[in-house]
């Protein structure tokens, strides 16, 4: 817990990066049904890198770039490497 309210402004930023990636996958989900402009492939996965879960949580909510390999095996690739740093971060803090 003390890992937790030492770095409060780091959690805060994390879950904005991805509450930003979750719209950024329901953004271009609505305009890819009304044919507009889409966001770039790379912006999508650049932004999973840096917030897998509101990638994942936007690819399952919006049923979106779940059947292309890029993402289904890229986003739980992603995944699995930050909760690894993270706990590694967690445990080295002890």
């Amino acid at each position: 817990m003390e890992w937790i309210n030492d770095n409060k402004i780091l959690i805060i930023v994390y879950l904005a990066i991805n509450l930003v990636v979750f719209f950024m996958y329901g953004i271009d989900k609505f305009k890819a049904v009304h044919n507009k402009w889409r966001i770039p492939e790379n912006t999508l996965i650049s932004g999973a890198l840096f917030g897998v879960f509101g990638a994942l949580l936007g690819m399952i909510v919006f049923h979106h770039k779940i059947r292309k390999p890029k993402f289904f095996i890229t986003v739980p690739a992603f995944m699995i490497v930050e909760v690894g740093f993270t706990v590694y971060l967690m445990m080295a803090a002890r």
